[in-house]
């Protein structure tokens, strides 16, 4: 089933979006041949882009894609917009420019529409921080304590250089047994593996430590598929600072990295706010918390 959306209409406007409300009247709200008022605009063809008669629909649809820009606008820039009419503008509109700039400032924009802009190559505005000052972003206690605990393993001993030939060999069901089975030095020897089924199988060895979950999370040579799997693991991502390499790592799915987003600290947003290693998409969303935590301060 799918998500309950509740977008407030007024009585005006819920004339025209009724079950009991004729084809013919819904058809002209649809086609935009009804007087309504500009905020009821965005609701009205949502509700009329849903209804269950086709007809209705395609008319809502052709008249939303066919919106004038400054309308759209005027959308855009009401805080009153509820989050799904303004992913359906995003969807339908995010080549025009300065409506994509306008949603992407938007606060109730949700990670979903953010993530589907980024998909389509829409980057961020270089608005600034109003009011917040960033924070010293050097490295805390905290994750010196969390880095000091990955261990290297040295990769030019005899010993993995003797299991580096034995991959060699291996067949692909050998390596995925000795991937969810092995010691540290068959994990990270195979996560380098190209079969993705393979790498994936060494995060299924039960030996494995959440120092070196947050070592792959910190590292780009780790495919996505991956960086989902952890994303998903309900035990490593309590760990703050697997969540924070997750989100700066580029082969994290984006809409996870957003959610993680909402757990950073003040600081840490400060410092993503700033980042050019990241994508706009994640700088932008770590300036509109940070916003918002100002307000609530």
């Amino acid at each position: 089933m799918g998500e309950k959306v509740t977008i407030k209409l007024t009585a005006a406007a819920a004339a025209y979006v009724r079950k009991d409300t004729p084809k013919e009247t819904k058809l002209k709200a649809a086609r935009g041949d009804v007087a309504v008022s500009g905020s009821d605009l965005g609701p009205l063809l949502f509700f009329l882009g849903h209804d269950p008669d086709p007809e209705v629909r395609g008319a809502a649809v052709r008249s939303l894609a066919a919106m004038p820009e400054s309308q759209l606008l005027a959308i855009s820039d009401s805080l009153d917009t509820h989050p799904k009419i303004l992913d359906m503008l995003a969807r339908f509109h995010y080549e025009k420019q300065a409506v994509a700039k306008k949603l992407l400032s938007h606060p109730a924009m949700e990670s979903e529409t953010l993530a589907f802009l980024a998909e389509k190559g829409v980057v961020g505005t270089d608005e600034t921080l109003q009011g917040v000052e960033p924070e010293q972003t050097g490295a805390d206690d905290e994750d010196a304590e969390a880095m000091d605990e990955i261990e290297e393993v040295d990769e030019e001993s005899e010993e993995f250089k003797s299991k580096y030939q034995l991959s060699m060999k291996m067949e692909v069901p050998e390596k995925i047994k000795m991937a969810m089975i092995g010691d540290k030095e068959w994990r990270i020897l195979l996560l380098k593996d190209p079969n993705k089924v393979v790498s994936g199988s060494v995060l299924k060895n039960p030996r494995i430590t959440e120092p070196e979950i947050l070592a792959i999370a910190c590292s780009t040579a780790a495919n996505e598929e991956i960086m989902r799997v952890i994303s998903k693991n309900k035990e490593w991502i309590k760990n703050y600072q697997i969540r924070k390499a997750l989100v700066m790592n580029c082969k994290t799915p984006l809409q996870m990295a957003l959610k993680f987003l909402a757990t950073f600290t003040e600081r840490d947003l400060a410092m993503l706010a700033k980042s050019k290693n990241v994508t706009t998409v994640l700088t932008t969303q770590a300036r509109r918390l940070l916003l918002n935590k100002s307000k609530h301060a």
